[in-house]
């Protein structure tokens, strides 16, 4: 099957895990997309998506995929270790991108994929849900029209229980940069820095403890504080070693902004809205390979950070994100997405915060990717 149009988007999906299902499924519907490919390494999971879907095209090569000439755009769904590869060739190609975060797990990587989208003129979204949930929005939209006045102040919280990390690092060997701030903490820092808008860190400190997820590589949990270069002070945490049982699914997230004239007190923790059953509740989070341990009889619904299934659809922030991306290709419509530069800042502060944490110091920013490894 060819293009039926030349406005309609020839979509290339690079891996078919949990969101590339959940992605393919959005493409598949949106009137727009008139070819849909997809790839992932492993052909049993990529086959069944495509049969799910009725894909155009599948392989397990993904140079296969991204270079058909059917194709317009890409999205980067492989796991977090390996977006650099089929992302520059994408970029080869001239597509417009959407990347999963966090850019890159290596500083060095998320430099030279930025600097490739730079170069090549090439519209690229990092995938960072939370920017469509409407609580969010319509708080950015305070800040912008002043109603607090200027920012002093901002303290942010994340919690999650421990399955995500535990599915996480158990699917690779390259386990160094998959720390909590990296992978899940990034979701809590493009959040706040995007509602600091303007505001530079010029220095942040931390400290990290490991004693619940130290034996599978990773750390529970890390806090740090920064200082801008207004003079703002900024507290970010995240935990991600609660006990499984924990009711949230994946991702709670408190944030709270203090201003000169004003103060937006966030609550993003589910608890309103709580489900107890003698009926045993699934991992929000279920990858293939991963197994619940143990059973979870009370769940914060609206927990699971994509959304929420209603007569086996998921409606919520990914599908207003995925759909705003096919419009932004598809029309070039104005979206509340992070760039590739935010991308590529969002890793460097997650990885300073680490850094500070290990050496046991304060970290000034910016800071030379060199000293990141």
């Amino acid at each position: 099957m060819s293009v039926r149009d030349e406005k309609e988007i020839g979509l290339a999906i690079v891996g078919c895990g949990t969101i590339g299902r959940i992605r393919a499924k959005f493409a598949r519907d949106y009137p727009g997309v008139g070819w849909l490919g997809l790839c992932d390494i492993k052909e049993n999971i990529g086959s069944q998506l495509a049969n799910d879907v009725d894909a155009d095209f599948f392989t397990t090569n993904m140079e296969e995929l991204i270079k058909r000439p059917e194709v317009t755009a890409t999205m980067i769904i492989t796991d977090e270790n390996h977006h650099m590869e089929p992302t520059l060739l994408a970029v080869e190609q001239g597509h417009d991108l959407f990347i999963e975060k966090p850019l890159a797990t290596v500083a060095q990587e998320s430099f030279k994929i930025l600097k490739a989208i730079e170069a090549n003129g090439i519209d690229a979204c990092v995938g960072y849900t939370n920017r469509f949930r409407r609580r969010f929005l319509a708080v950015k939209g305070k800040l912008q029209s002043g109603q607090i006045g200027k920012v002093t102040g901002v303290v942010t919280r994340a919690f999650m229980n421990r399955m995500v990390p535990i599915a996480t690092v158990q699917r690779t060997n390259q386990r160094k940069n998959l720390t909590p701030m990296v992978v899940s903490g990034t979701h809590a820092l493009d959040m706040s820095m995007w509602l600091m808008e303007g505001k530079t860190p010029v220095s942040v400190y931390a400290c990290s403890n490991d004693l619940v997820l130290g034996k599978y590589g990773t750390k529970d949990s890390t806090f740090g504080i920064f200082t801008m270069e207004d003079g703002t002070i900024w507290s970010m945490s995240i935990s991600w070693a609660l006990p499984m049982n924990w009711p949230g699914a994946v991702y709670g997230l408190e944030i709270g902004i203090v201003g000169t004239k004003g103060v937006i007190d966030i609550e993003d923790t589910h608890r309103d809205l709580v489900l107890a059953s003698e009926i045993p509740q699934g991992a929000g989070y279920d990858p293939e390979g991963f197994n619940l341990d143990q059973p979870r009889h009370v769940d914060f619904l609206t927990s699971y950070p994509p959304g929420d299934l209603y007569n086996d659809q998921l409606w919520g922030p990914m599908r207003e994100e995925t759909n705003a991306w096919f419009g932004r290709v598809y029309t070039r419509l104005e979206t509340p997405h992070a760039t590739a530069a935010e991308g590529h800042r969002n890793l460097i502060l997650t990885m300073a915060m680490d850094l500070s944490a290990d050496r046991g110091e304060i970290v000034e920013l910016p800071i030379d990717i060199k000293d990141l490894g």
